[in-house]
């Protein structure tokens, strides 16, 4: 079971979540100041949206399991993310064979686990 699944729960649709609601959560304001996207990346095109995401300051979470049959897409694909993390001064990590997160300016990523054993 791959990441997205366990983070979305497989083939699901929005109808299978349940908005949960924030009223009892303190809050500094009503605008969110960057959002996390998930993506999928089946080729190189997926890229684009991406690069935008991140360009406009947002995280993105994505699923690169589609890209394992094509090295020679997966390499360029991830290239172009690694030189668009450097370009906005953000960062850029693998983690296994099905992911990758990209931040925006000011986000750094530890690789280091939080509940280290």
């Amino acid at each position: 079971m791959g990441f997205m699944d366990r983070f979305l729960g497989g083939s699901r649709s929005t109808e299978d979540y349940v908005e949960l609601d924030l009223d009892d959560v303190p809050s500094g304001s009503s605008e969110a100041s960057m959002q996390v996207h998930i993506a999928e990346i089946q080729g190189q095109d997926d890229a684009i949206a991406i690069k935008d995401a991140v360009y406009d300051g947002d995280l993105v979470v994505a699923d690169v399991t589609r890209l394992r049959t094509e090295d020679r897409t997966a390499e360029h694909v991830i290239d172009e993310l690694r030189q668009v993390a450097r370009e906005v001064d953000g960062d850029i990590v693998q983690k296994g064979d099905d992911q990758l997160i990209v931040t925006p300016t000011g986000v750094k990523i530890s690789r280091e686990k939080l509940n280290r054993r």
